[in-house]
């Protein structure tokens, strides 16, 4: 039993995916920040250039 524990805590298999999946979530974290800030200033010059083409 102790030998299957000392295994398993120094398995490092699955560490790789748990670290790609943290630098995504951070990296939509960012985004979503970053559109919540700057959405009215977007939605207003979408407008803008959408009243330039009529």
């Amino acid at each position: 039993m102790l030998t299957m524990i000392k295994k398993l805590w120094k398995e490092e298999s699955g560490q790789g995916m748990t670290e790609y999946g943290l630098i995504l979530a951070l990296i939509v974290i960012a985004v979503i920040a970053i559109m919540a800030t700057m959405g009215g200033n977007l939605k207003n010059k979408f407008e803008n250039v959408s009243n330039a083409l009529k």
